[in-house]
Parts: structure tokens; C-alpha cells; sequence
């Protein structure tokens, strides 16, 4: 049984209508922002256990949960070569996947759209990332995401899906694989449906990219968790800073990759305009969430106070959001 979580977040309740309505007109996203911000700010919080009755919790891909988190970033010479010399500084490749793993890689792969309106994670960083496990002697390595859009063309016009197959991986999304149904624990999550491929894994790679979210502010590592679960999850969007911090306590990944490769500035999380894709050629490769996502969200031009999710996380002890203590620039 994992540690108490406390609860920060005592936002208002969105209905479901209201809800939907956040993902377009720009001027409801920001009133739901600033309540969740006015909710939000210095709660003392609840406490909530595991019910013990309930389904089993997710694994701990994790390495070695005792030793402290790090985080790698490397830039400039595209996202092959900045995920060698970013993992290279991690120790390689080799201390994280050993021979006969199962891997499960999980993009952004969200959304129908091109790799140059980085509304999804790029594809060469996931082919790049799918080679170099199986070359460590991985038994298998599957790109999975419970997608948005049409999953079938999310992969194919994404490019995900054909760098991972020519990589000697395999792709599965929520139309193609099972799930299994897990207690995730927390005040928001409870028990939800998570792919099997994920739940099967031995070790768990998150590999978001940067983006501007109309409801969050920003997406990141936590964030993309959220396609990791199948069911009702337009209702974690009522509380999604308390939604994000419970995924990220959930979900302990053997690593986080930060696509940075081009940021999307605005207009997420579906992008489209070319007008807000913003080249910068970084990726940092971690095994502190908090510390990856907060580097993250310095892309954005956000402060950890400006996106709540961090500090819940950090009082949950995912990790610091004094990301430049343990940041490593290569």
C-alpha cells in the first residue's frame, strides 16, 4: 500500500457541458484556468488511502526507487543524437533495459496531425528510442497510446506508426489491444481501465513533447498519462492539476523522455498552425518526473507556480521541481 496522498485541490466542479466547451472558445479555457488557480492556491489538503477492497495497483517500473532523480538534457543536433548523448549521460541505454524486457513506450500520439505541428511526439525520437531497446536486447518494444482522434490515423499521419514498425517495434492503441482494470489510487482516479500493454511491461518509457494545453496551461510527462487510461476521462479535466499529479503517483516510469524537438506555443492540444511551432532541437531524458516536467514547462515560459500539478507532485514525493539541482546539460 502506497503512502497517504494529500489533496490540494479543492477547485469548483465544471459540468460536463462546460467542460467540453474549454477545449475551444479561448476565453472559457482561461476562467476555468483561473478558477482551478483560485481553488488551488496553498490548501493544506485531505488524505486518502487505498481502499484495500479494490483492484490491484500498478506496477513500479521504476529501476531503482531509492536512488535520487536526475534529469539529462541535450540539444542541437536533432532528436537522434540529443537522445544518445541525453541517455549517454544517464549511464546508457543498458542500465535501463536488459535482455527479454517488455517494453512500453508511451508518445503523445494523440491527435491526426503532422510531426511538424507538434501536437505529437516526434516520430524519429520514437524510432530512435524504440532501436536502441531493442539493441540493449529487449524481448519487444510496443508504442501504445489510447488516442483522441482516430487512433488509426493519429499513428499513420503522426509518423509514429511507421517509425516504430521500422524500427522493429509494434504500435497498439485503444481499438487493437485490451486493458486491465487497475486501482490507481488518489482522491480524483480510483480504479480505470489501462491498456495491457502497459500493465504487461517490464519497463515503462513516457515520451511526451512540450505544448501549450487551453485547460492546463501546459502538457507534459503527468499529463500524458492520460492516454494511458481508457473510460470517462473528460471528467479529470474538472481537476486536472490533482488529475495529473495522482497520474504521475500512479503511473512510476523507468524514464521520462522530453520531446522538445519543436514545441507547440499555443493552440493546443490539437495544434495545427505552423505560426506556433517554435524549433528548439532539446531533449532531456529522466527518471525525476517533476524535475523533467518542470524543465519542461520553462519552455512555456511557465513557473512551477503556474502549473499546480508540480507542486501537488512534489508533496506526493515524485520529485523535486528544482529541476536545475539535479539536471545534468550536455
Amino acid at each position: 500500500m502506497k503512502e497517504p496522498r494529500p489533496d490540494i485541490d479543492s477547485s469548483p466542479t465544471l459540468g460536463r457541458r462546460d467542460l467540453l466547451k474549454t477545449w475551444g472558445p479561448a476565453a472559457l479555457a482561461g476562467a476555468a484556468i483561473t478558477a482551478l488557480g483560485a481553488g488551488l492556491g496553498g490548501r493544506p489538503g485531505r488524505h486518502q488511502r487505498r481502499d484495500s477492497a479494490a483492484g490491484q495497483p500498478p506496477p513500479d517500473w521504476r529501476i531503482d526507487p531509492s536512488s535520487p532523480g536526475r534529469v539529462a538534457i541535450a540539444g542541437g543536433e536533432g532528436p537522434r543524437a540529443n537522445l544518445g548523448r541525453a541517455l549517454a549521460a544517464m549511464g546508457g541505454i543498458d542500465r535501463f533495459i536488459s535482455r527479454g524486457d517488455r517494453v512500453a513506450v508511451k508518445p503523445n500520439c494523440a491527435w491526426d496531425r503532422t510531426a511538424e505541428q507538434a501536437a505529437n511526439t516526434d516520430p524519429e525520437l520514437i524510432g530512435e528510442l524504440v532501436r536502441l531497446c531493442l539493441a540493449a536486447g529487449a524481448g519487444s518494444v510496443v508504442v501504445l497510446d489510447n488516442t483522441c482522434h482516430d487512433p488509426a490515423r493519429a499513428f499513420a499521419r503522426s509518423g509514429i506508426a511507421e517509425a516504430t514498425r521500422a524500427a522493429g517495434g509494434a504500435v497498439a492503441h485503444q481499438n487493437s489491444t485490451g486493458t486491465v482494470k487497475l486501482d490507481l489510487g488518489g482522491v480524483v482516479l480510483g480504479e480505470w481501465e489501462v491498456l495491457q500493454p502497459i500493465v504487461e511491461a517490464d519497463k515503462l518509457i513516457n515520451v511526451p513533447v512540450v505544448k501549450h494545453h487551453s485547460l492546463g496551461r501546459g502538457t507534459l510527462g503527468m499529463k500524458n498519462w492520460m492516454g494511458a487510461i481508457v473510460g470517462g476521462r473528460p471528467g479529470l479535466h474538472q481537476r486536472i492539476n490533482q488529475a495529473c499529479a495522482e497520474l504521475g503517483d500512479a503511473f512510476r516510469p523507468t524514464l521520462t523522455v522530453i520531446d522538445a524537438t519543436r514545441v507547440l506555443t499555443g493552440g493546443g492540444p490539437t495544434g495545427g498552425s505552423l505560426d506556433l511551432v517554435r524549433p528548439d532541437d532539446l531533449v532531456a531524458v529522466a527518471t525525476d518526473p517533476v524535475a523533467a516536467d518542470t524543465w519542461g514547462a520553462t519552455l512555456l515560459d511557465f513557473s512551477p507556480a503556474e502549473l499546480p500539478y508540480l507542486a501537488i507532485a512534489e508533496r506526493l514525493g515524485l520529485g523535486t521541481t528544482d529541476w536545475q539541482s539535479v539536471a545534468t546539460k550536455v
